[in-house]
């Protein structure tokens, strides 16, 4: 669940990789969303970043990048921009934090030890 060495690190640019989109995303639509969906785009941008409740946070971006993207994007290239960042939303989502994230220090592995038997 939270893979050592080159694939959590390659988890860790996922992630890296969802933050910055999300805030690319968010600085496109500036003027025309709100400013508490700005500053819940920036709280969920951090949160992914660091890997704290990742599928959780993954998920949150991807709803985010498929309701902005939809709403306020025309043409092809707008289903692009939407539509790849979307893809690694999910991936991260159904991927999981990697070894070098909160996650992992909260909940990774445990040792469990066990009485003898009587």
């Amino acid at each position: 669940m939270f893979p050592p060495g080159l694939p959590g690190l390659a988890l860790l640019l996922l992630r890296l990789s969802v933050a910055v989109a999300l805030l690319l995303h968010d600085y496109t639509y500036r003027d025309a969303l709100p400013v508490w969906v700005h500053v819940t785009v920036i709280l969920i941008s951090l949160v992914v970043s660091v890997g704290y409740l990742t599928p959780i946070a993954a998920a949150a971006a991807l709803v985010y990048h498929m309701l902005v993207g939809i709403d306020l994007g025309t043409g092809a290239d707008a289903l692009v921009v939407t539509l790849v960042p979307a893809i690694d939303a999910l991936a991260l989502a159904l991927l999981g934090p990697g070894a070098y994230s909160l996650d992992s220090r909260r909940y990774g592995r445990r040792v469990v030890v066990l009485p003898p038997l009587p």
